[in-house]
């Protein structure tokens, strides 16, 4: 056994495992990340990245390279019975974020570029390393590892992360249900390249037997093919794919009108639709895939993942470094399960939808939707809304122990377990936005309206008490040195701050408002602060 004990042991190196990990060393703790693979990803899995993602991962300063390096398509091309029609994406509900569209990169590239953070921190992926066995301790666990070769390592850790997948090691070690089933359809993904569909949108193809998905992908093909192979086709999902075989199943969508060539990848694979009943256990945690597993049905599962990682990580480092009352880890699992759910949900629905052979779906989908969806189009507050959850940026923790609404809150804004939304402001001269100036690690204290309104000793105690941990901004429509000038009030009016108001907010390191007041009294944001955290 390894002298002392790791702080903690992240299992699993996908796009959760990663995320995690980088979290962590961002916030001061070293963690030992392990994965039983030989390397990592190539071929493209999942492949889009939602706006809400992207805003959680730019603390990491990763988004900048993932956008660059990614597809920000907007549009949908939905192909029906001959006719085609165009479905603008995220073009509404989306203006209180840096990143209104989805983000199309395979997770190779997501990988390798959360893998590079993580090595800039100092923190190697472990390759070839699998966990074979997890035994309660006194203050920490025993976790046996096999590394390549056969050789077994017991190593102890404070904390234990399973990130590993479906079939999680961590879960089953830690006794934690996983309920639900498997989808009886086979499915094939194929990275290939496509002729006769025009570039830069993603396709649909709708027809009886269900839909099949052209993605604009770039690398390592243009196109990521997802399509359900026919009710009456017996191949298993572990059998082989050919060219041939695929080329037959788009022939059927397509009418033979896309051509498909040079495929870099294919597979086939089934779905399944799996909870875990809980998402820890002592000082055991689940994340990502470990915890719910579902249909790719509107992009949320490596999305989900990545925020489970994000909730988790600056908990577990917080109560690592002494900063917080170690109960702020009883607040993952109310926090990220009831979002678990609600995507299983979300995702058989509509998984179900594209799928069913039912005769009265089948007929709905190729009969009445395309008369549908163009009325559908015209509904702007339905549309809106839609993207808005897709895009996970309404997740919200409003019955979290973290989440509290103080006396007098804004009438309007977010409310005590939102997102805080983005909007442009000025800071130093240069123009900037509220989620750059609140980018630095720790909590921020956001002090709206007139600057002289707040008692400068009060904020000054805060301030010093809590240095390294919290920063104090004020939000102001006057051009106040040292403040976040917000001069057209877009950033005010999204706060839920008049000309008349004052308010204060209170934002988590992840991102989410955890206290909000109206006045200038501070004493109930003082007594928040002072419960979660140990200045």
């Amino acid at each position: 056994m390894t002298d002392g004990p790791l702080d903690v042991l992240v299992v699993g190196a996908g796009p959760t495992g990663l995320s995690l990990a980088a979290q962590l060393a961002a916030f001061g703790v070293a963690p030992r990340i392990i994965d039983r693979g030989h390397d990592r990803v190539h071929e493209s899995r999942a492949l889009a990245i939602q706006p809400r993602t992207l805003e959680v991962l730019a603390g990491l300063g990763v988004t900048g390279e993932m956008v660059a390096h990614g597809n920000p398509s907007v549009q949908l091309r939905m192909h029906v019975r001959g006719r085609e029609l165009a479905v603008p994406l995220f073009d509404l509900g989306l203006d209180d974020t840096a990143y209104p569209f989805l983000l199309f990169l395979s997770q190779a590239e997501t990988e390798r570029i959360l893998q590079e953070r993580l090595s800039e921190a100092g923190v190697e992926v472990e390759r070839g390393v699998e966990l074979v066995d997890l035994v309660d301790a006194p203050d920490a666990f025993a976790a046996t590892l096999r590394h390549r070769g056969g050789r077994e390592e017991i190593v102890s850790a404070r904390y234990v992360v399973g990130c590993d997948g479906g079939h999680s090691t961590v879960r089953r070690a830690a006794g934690i249900a996983f309920t639900g089933s498997s989808y009886p359809q086979t499915f094939v993904l194929a990275d290939v390249e496509a002729d006769g569909i025009e570039p830069g949108a993603a396709h649909v193809f709708l027809s009886g037997n269900g839909m099949l998905f052209f993605f604009p992908l770039g690398k390592p093909a243009t196109w990521r093919l997802l399509a359900m192979r026919p009710s009456s086709d017996p191949t298993p999902p572990d059998a082989p794919v050919t060219l041939d075989e695929v080329k037959a199943i788009s022939d059927a969508y397509t009418q033979r009108t896309v051509r498909l060539r040079d495929p870099v990848w294919m597979t086939n694979f089934r779905l399944h639709h799996r909870g875990a009943s809980h998402y820890r256990s002592g000082q055991v945690f689940l994340a990502g895939d470990a915890a719910h597993i579902h249909s790719p049905a509107g992009a949320q599962g490596m999305n989900t993942g990545i925020q489970d990682a994000t909730n988790l990580g600056w908990k577990l480092a917080y109560t690592l470094r002494g900063l917080t009352d170690p109960a702020v880890l009883d607040t993952y699992e109310p926090e990220r399960a009831p979002v678990g759910r609600t995507v299983l949900r979300f995702t058989d629905r509509a998984f179900t939808i594209a799928t069913s052979t039912n005769p009265i779906v089948r007929f709905a989908r190729i009969r009445v939707a395309p008369a549908v969806i163009p009325l559908a189009l015209k509904a702007r507050t339905g549309r809106a809304y839609f993207f808005r959850t897709v895009s996970q940026l309404g997740i919200h923790y409003g019955h979290s122990p973290l989440s509290l609404n103080g006396p007098n809150p804004p009438r309007r804004g977010p409310r005590a377990g939102d997102r805080l939304p983005d909007a442009t402001i000025v800071h130093d001269g240069r123009p900037t936005t509220l989620h750059a100036a609140t980018a630095a690690l720790g909590w921020h204290v956001l002090l709206c309206g007139n600057a002289d309104a707040w008692p400068a000793e009060k904020t000054t105690e805060i301030g010093a008490r809590y240095a390294g941990l919290l920063t104090v901004h004020y939000v102001t429509a006057q051009p106040t040195p040292a403040t976040l000038h917000d001069p057209h009030g877009q950033a005010l009016h999204r706060l839920g701050i008049t000309a008349d108001d004052i308010g204060q907010y209170l934002v988590r390191p992840d991102g989410h408002v955890g206290y909000r007041a109206g006045g200038n009294d501070l004493t109930g944001l003082a007594r928040y602060v002072s419960r979660w955290l140990l200045g």
